[in-house]
């Protein structure tokens, strides 16, 4: 299928890996020219070989942390004019809710919640001037079905999203559209960090940890990045132009509601 956004600029923050990075990979396959983040740029630049290599896209990378206003102002002005927003940003370690001090409590918050309103305010006038926008909010099955120790990541990541869902019916019709997706356990680096610490405080082998994750998936494996990436790079589409203020759980069935 064609999504129609050949030529479109399309700014994916932290993309030097995991579901960022798929989100990158799709989005030049489909013709953008992509603008590629992360904190480490070795990681960086060698991500941006790859998937220009692969796609034949103009990948454009750009080392700065996405949570900092120095970071956001570097990445807009390698961008220049905005037609697709992809946020992303890796959420705070996993803690007991009853450890997290006030200025980690502030921090998860500028990381997972006011860094993505950020990134929406300086995009969105010039989406809606163009009367083309596609804002995807990469956020957490967490949003749906909190996880202990990730209770920080979760807190911001449902304010994000509370805020945005009224963001999104105000500009819809300027064909701007503002969806989240939200990721259950996949094989990523986060998801082994997580398994890891999980591990050494369970006294088990990171196998074992690992095997006790999937073993909650109703789909019996972690999801890739590359179906993750397919998703999101939909939601950006010309053909999604009438989906808005939604939010997607892509999670292999482990959340055991129906809505």
């Amino acid at each position: 299928m064609d999504l129609g956004i050949k030529g479109r600029t399309a700014l994916v923050c932290a993309s030097s890996q995991g579901l960022g990075r798929g989100c990158a990979e799709a989005l030049a396959a489909a013709g953008a020219r992509v603008i590629v983040n992360g904190r480490d740029g070795r990681t960086l630049e060698r991500t941006a070989a790859e998937i220009a290599a692969a796609t034949g896209a103009e990948i454009v990378a750009v080392a700065a942390d996405v949570g900092t206003e120095q970071g956001r102002a570097a990445l807009l002005d390698a961008a220049g004019e905005v037609d697709i927003l992809v946020n992303n940003n890796g959420g705070p370690p996993p803690a007991d809710f009853r450890a997290l001090t006030h200025a980690q409590l502030l921090a998860g918050l500028e990381a997972n919640m006011l860094a993505p309103i950020a990134m929406v305010q300086a995009v969105i006038d010039g989406m809606v001037e163009r009367r083309f926008g596609r804002i995807v909010n990469i956020t957490s099955g967490s949003v749906k079905m909190p996880i202990a120790g990730l209770d920080l990541s979760s807190g911001a990541r449902l304010g994000l999203t509370g805020f945005l869902a009224g963001a999104a019916r105000q500009v819809a019709h300027a064909n701007v559209t503002i969806n989240g997706l939200l990721p259950g356990s996949f094989d990523t680096a986060r998801g082994t960090a997580i398994d890891t610490k999980r591990a050494a405080a369970g006294g088990v082998s990171l196998d074992d940890a690992r095997a006790e994750r999937i073993a909650k998936v109703p789909a019996g494996r972690l999801g890739r990045p590359d179906e993750f990436g397919a998703a999101c790079a939909f939601l950006c589409s010309a053909r999604a132009g009438f989906i808005t203020g939604q939010n997607l759980l892509i999670d292999g069935g482990a959340f055991p509601g129906v809505l």
